[in-house]
């Protein structure tokens, strides 16, 4: 199933994505790539990228952050202090943009607003890392998705549906670190979307929550796509 017809999305495995956007530019969506169990070996390298974007910092999705921003050059959004981090791990910094929540950016046609997440976060040294966030990302042909990072269901969602109106939803169901099926089909509800895909299972055993669960769970009139790791929609 194809998402929409110009902006295409594969999934790297756990809460990685790469996307190529209507114009052409490569997205990277939390860099887990060398030491992700569920990426295809084929996905675990970066030639070209125009803009990364992070949620948290954790190592699981933090990973391969330095090295691939450094050697492509992209443009790097995150949270305050995780962009700290990374430029002093290296990133240009001119090359950072570090923002807050309820702020908006444009690059190259595209928005990026970040939102609320309820989960933690740490750098892989054990530094801050300031608050998780989740992400509204508007392409430059109108098409609008969230993306969730790590996080529970939080009540708020419902403003993230009426202030962003998102048409797609990306969500963490694995549960254990976030939230499983029954909280996300709540998330769904309280969002308002009609076509959802899961992220961050299966990567570990801990990570238990499916698909099938969540459709299950989420009823009619909602799409739940079942995909794996190296599938492109």
């Amino acid at each position: 199933m194809a998402l929409n017809d110009q902006v295409k999305f594969t999934w790297v495995g756990h809460g990685t994505w790469k996307v190529r956007t209507a114009s052409g530019k490569d997205l990277l969506i939390d860099p887990f790539l060398t030491g992700n169990p569920a990426a295809p070996d084929h996905l675990k390298t970066v030639d070209r990228l125009d803009i990364m974007v992070i949620t948290h910092g954790h190592g699981d999705h933090v990973a391969d952050a330095v090295d691939v921003a450094k050697a492509t050059g992209c443009k790097v959004l995150a949270p305050f202090e995780v962009g700290n981090w990374l430029t002093q791990q290296g990133v240009p910094g001119d090359n950072m943009i570090a923002f807050g929540k309820g702020g908006t950016v444009e690059l190259d046609g595209i928005t990026f607003t970040m939102v609320h997440a309820e989960h933690f976060s740490t750098m892989p040294d054990g530094s801050a890392g300031g608050e998780p966030v989740g992400y509204v990302i508007t392409f430059e042909n109108g098409f609008k998705v969230y993306f969730s990072g790590d996080t529970d269901v939080f009540g708020d969602m419902a403003l993230i549906g009426e202030l962003d109106e998102p048409e797609v939803a990306f969500l963490s169901i694995g549960d254990f670190y976030t939230m499983g099926a029954k909280r996300a089909a709540k998330a769904v509800e309280l969002l308002g979307v009609k076509t959802v895909v899961p992220m961050h299972f299966g990567t570990f055993p801990a990570l238990h929550g499916t698909p099938a669960q969540l459709e299950e769970l989420a009823g009619p009139g909602v799409t739940v796509l079942n995909i794996k790791p190296g599938d492109e929609i």
